[in-house]
């Protein structure tokens, strides 16, 4: 019970003194940037913590989440609209209906020697139609203003919606990708979502129509006031007069604090839905199918139906992470979304912490943030150091500052070599229940 606690107060008082000697800026900022990491280590640890589920994937639900803050923010364009958007619909109906056409002969058709050309017969019929009607649309979207807009945009809407939003699309997405791949073995299951998330980034960077691809959108609109809209509030002027702080600096502070409030309570919310889960008949069942699989079955439970249950729920948890990163940076950059920095970094996140321990993949988020950014800094100045005593023109002064920046990644490495060694269960292992493992109880706690 002692260990939450100094670890706790540990990273408290780390950021304090990132507050005291270098500035409360950076301190706030390293907080929101810790605070939706921490939600999408608590996404990755619902699905690895509770059902054993191997997700490597995490950097397409990312990416759908802040897609959905473009979707659900930015006005429409009406000129793009006009241009292409009956045309996408009519692409958009076509491929439904060969979906659907597909679908039925697989059921009608008991021949088989009917059914493959058939069913290639009508597909091949609809991929035709639906790029007849899908390829000089987007080409109309596209050439609108494209230095400006050069998509459709979205429908106007509050940014804070597409939180909920940003769920909810990566939710329905992950319920695609798990009907597909949840059958597969661990390993192949990492593999399989990899790539899919890679292919989903591909397609974000390279249709601009649906936001500018690589071009990015910019100046998304915000939840929180604009600092140049407080500095001319008099209400503002005299409290900066009263604390004796510049109104940029201080308007600056206050921004970055409603938004650490929006994401506290955000991570709160989801802290206290996944812990209820977890210690509900379901939880203890989820993490019997994670125990042992086979046993799960021979009791009777749907391994593959809840397993797709808790890929849907924790992919949900990162598209809002997503969104809300989206919303905190003004902008959509398909571009930025990488393996290392959207994957790894987040399991690293959940395996420090401690997987099936939500405080733990919290803690782990927290932790994992603050040594990426502050490596930034403690890299060039670490290797000035080492190197003080040789020559400015030494080969090897010269190599070790062009290293400097890839301390970030070594740490990193290093962090998680030492963690595993010292406590294999993360930093705050996961709680086991008096009565021993869950699996000798699921057939008593859950129908």
């Amino acid at each position: 019970m002692r260990r939450p606690f100094w670890l706790v107060l540990g990273m408290a008082l780390a950021l304090a003194a990132v507050g005291v000697l270098q500035s409360w800026n950076v301190a706030l900022a390293i907080l929101n940037l810790q605070l939706i990491s921490a939600v999408m280590a608590l996404g990755v640890n619902i699905q690895w913590g509770y059902g054993g589920l191997f997700n490597f994937g995490i950097m397409g639900f990312t990416a759908l989440g802040g897609l959905t803050a473009v979707l659900v923010a930015t006005p429409p364009v009406s000129e793009a609209w006009a241009a292409g958007g009956g045309g996408l619909a009519m692409a958009a109906v076509t491929m439904a209906v060969t979906a659907a056409a597909v679908w039925a002969l697989q059921r009608l058709i008991k021949v088989k020697a009917l059914r493959g050309p058939a069913v290639a017969l009508v597909f091949v019929v609809g991929l035709a139609l639906t790029r007849w009607f899908y390829s000089p649309s987007a080409a109309a979207i596209e050439a609108v203003d494209p230095s400006i807009t050069g998509f459709l945009g979205g429908l106007g809407l509050p940014i804070i919606i597409s939180w909920l939003a940003g769920g909810a699309l990566a939710a329905a997405v992950a319920w695609v990708i798990g009907r597909i791949t949840l059958g597969l073995q661990s390993d192949y299951l990492a593999i399989a979502t990899l790539g899919i998330s890679a292919a989903l980034v591909a397609v974000l960077k390279n249709e601009d129509w649906l936001a500018r691809g690589v071009k990015n959108v910019t100046t998304l609109p915000r939840p929180v006031p604009y600092e140049q809209d407080l500095h001319g509030q008099d209400w503002f002027i005299d409290l900066s007069a009263r604390v004796d702080m510049e109104p940029s600096l201080l308007s600056g502070l206050v921004v970055k604090a409603l938004y650490a409030l929006l994401f506290g309570g955000v991570l709160l919310v989801l802290f206290w839905l996944a812990h209820r889960a977890l210690h509900s008949p379901w939880g203890r069942m989820m993490r019997a199918i994670r125990d042992n699989r086979d046993a799960a079955e021979a009791m009777g439970k749907d391994v593959t139906r809840r397993h797709l249950q808790v890929f849907v729920l924790g992919s949900a948890v990162v598209g809002i992470a997503g969104a809300m990163l989206v919303t905190l940076n003004g902008q959509f950059t398909p571009a930025s979304y990488t393996p290392f920095r959207y994957t790894f970094l987040v399991w690293v996140m959940v395996i420090v912490g401690g997987s099936g321990n939500n405080g733990g993949a919290i803690l782990g988020g927290f932790l994992i943030w603050f040594l990426w950014v502050q490596a930034e800094v403690g890299g060039p100045w670490l290797m000035t150091t080492l190197t003080s005593g040789l020559q400015d023109d030494s080969p090897l002064r010269q190599h070790l500052l062009s290293v400097a920046p890839h301390m970030r990644q070594l740490l990193m490495g290093l962090v998680l070599l030492v963690v595993l060694r010292l406590s294999p269960r993360g930093l705050l292992p996961e709680q086991r229940g008096k009565h021993g493992p869950a699996r000798q109880r699921i057939a008593t706690e859950h129908s």
